[in-house]
């Protein structure tokens, strides 16, 4: 069966519900789980904090480490790029050079940032023949923190730009052209759109690929990332950042909309029977799910709402035709979610990163630190 036609859908204006924030928590659904996840985040915030204050009484050094005009500069791009890299080995792999020139083919001007502890010569070059603008800058904020640190740049260097993505290596491809998906997100006009909806702490866009659109919306993106307070922690960065972005580019009058909406995806998922069994095998919550009315399933999946790029990542490439492949996902499996080894398989034959550059891809990764949120 052939993907769905691509299509955005608009994301309600709507504040994060308790039940779901709650249930955004726990991957499992369990309360075992919750308990585990509510600590890990107490600690980890209750850590940050202390070294938040001392950053903002004693602020550190500058965080760009290295900085160099890249070898297709763009002058007068009217789309920009911030993409981040991070890989603990400091390997930049010919998976990420691969998304660096689909989004110079698509007519970004691309911002290259770099979290890696450290980076070969050769790689630094390599990046700087696809890019505009090489960065190598101090892990500090995570993706929402380069963005922050490096928009200023590209406002200057490109004053005319009505285009501004935000993007991460946070997923695996693209497996699919990117060409016919930013053609979609560009077809909504002005706005901010992004590839997956969640709605696990109210409806919002999942932030490692993120295209503004519009003098006003690229203005209002900026005025965002520059007034948003930075963190040691991954979860206030992503509470700061990913959950509040969309809400407040709502609020400022703007369109925001998803690629693959959470409930047009619900729906590809449960209008399909291997769909349907994938899922009642991956979560405790839906182990009844067959015996349930449509409307039911339905219900049950919006009022207890999955990771859509975990438990419906099978939907997502299969029937809507996504692009990507979540990193977090293939690597460690956080939900011990079924079929996930055979990811491969969704992999088309003509795909721009086959499995081989994929693998190759994961290689490079080592797993002792953390990568962009997102």
């Amino acid at each position: 069966m052939p993907p769905e036609p691509y299509r955005l859908t608009d994301l309600a204006a709507q504040p994060p519900g308790l039940r779901r924030a709650i249930h955004g928590y726990s991957t499992a659904g369990t309360w075992g789980r919750l308990a585990q996840r509510v600590m890990q985040v107490g600690l980890e915030v209750a850590r940050s904090l202390p070294r938040d204050a001392w950053r903002q009484m004693r602020p550190p050094p500058a965080p760009l480490l290295r900085q160099e005009p890249g070898e297709d500069p763009r002058p007068g791009a009217r789309s920009v790029a911030l993409y981040l890299h991070y890989a603990a080995s400091g390997r930049i792999s010919a998976m990420v050079l691969r998304q660096l020139e689909a989004l110079a083919a698509a007519g970004f001007a691309v911002v290259f940032i770099s979290h890696a502890p450290h980076l070969s010569e050769a790689d630094w070059q390599a990046v700087r023949a696809r890019a505009a603008l090489v960065v190598w800058r101090r892990n500090a904020g995570l993706d929402f923190g380069a963005w922050q640190d490096l928009a200023p740049e590209a406002t200057r260097r490109w004053r005319e730009a009505g285009e501004l993505l935000l993007a991460n290596d946070s997923v695996l491809g693209p497996i699919r052209p990117m060409g016919p998906i930013l053609a979609a997100m560009r077809a909504g006009g002005d706005g901010l759109f992004g590839l997956t909806e969640s709605i696990q702490g109210g409806p919002h866009l999942q932030s490692y690929f993120l295209l503004a659109r519009g003098a006003a919306a690229v203005a209002d993106l900026r005025l965002f990332l520059a007034g948003m307070r930075i963190s040691h922690s991954k979860w206030l960065v992503v509470q700061r950042g990913e959950l509040r972005l969309a809400r407040w580019m709502q609020a400022r009058g703007h369109r925001v909309a998803a690629l693959f909406g959470y409930r047009r995806l619900l729906a590809a998922a449960l209008a399909d029977p291997a769909e349907r069994a994938q899922l009642a095998a991956s979560h405790p919550l839906l182990t009844g799910l067959e015996a349930m009315s449509p409307e039911a399933r339905a219900a049950l999946l919006e009022e207890q709402p999955l990771n859509p790029a975990h438990h419906l990542w099978r939907a997502l490439v299969r029937r809507l035709g996504y692009p990507f492949l979540k990193t977090e996902l293939v690597r460690r499996n956080p939900g011990r979610l079924p079929g996930v080894a055979e990811w491969s398989e969704l992999v088309p034959a003509d795909s721009p990163c086959p499995p081989g550059v994929i693998r190759d891809h994961l290689a490079a990764l080592a797993a002792s630190a953390p990568g962009p949120a997102g």
